[in-house]
């Protein structure tokens, strides 16, 4: 999986020893999301310990493929270098149901977005991190 060139200036997070994983495993085309070594749930954002039984957590690689849980069109200009408009969204994960990331979707109109979108995940390299971004998936 190739990493997408950036749609424009981001924010760019500061990295921690529970986060890393997360913002750096798309070097390898690899989106990270902690896991619960003794539940087994999975958990986003990335946290100390787990939310349900207190265990330690894990980052462990996921299919990246999911749907748009929800989402929303910015039209308004709040950074010079980010072209608008760009589409906002929490994309649930496949592998849990409730498992949701913030993020943008790439490669698709605003018109063209719905609830229950399959989308796929992207990366945008920028040095360190690599930002995961989501598209629909081909034939979606």
């Amino acid at each position: 999986m190739q990493p997408e060139q950036p749609a424009g200036d981001r924010i760019l997070p500061d990295l921690t020893p529970e986060n890393r994983a997360f913002w750096t495993g798309g070097a390898n085309g690899e989106l990270h999301i902690q896991r619960c070594e003794a539940c087994r749930r999975w958990t986003h954002p990335p946290r100390n310990a787990c939310g349900d039984c207190g265990g330690t957590l894990s980052p462990e690689p996921v299919s990246g493929r999911g749907s748009v849980f929800s989402f929303t069109v910015n039209h308004q200009s709040f950074r010079p270098g980010v072209a608008t408009p760009y589409v906002i969204a929490i994309v649930e994960l496949a592998e849990q149901a409730d498992l949701r990331v913030p993020t943008n979707l790439v490669d698709c109109l605003g018109e063209n977005v719905r609830c229950g979108l399959p989308v796929e995940v992207r990366f945008e390299a920028l040095g360190e991190v690599f930002m995961p971004v989501f598209a629909p998936c081909e034939g979606a």
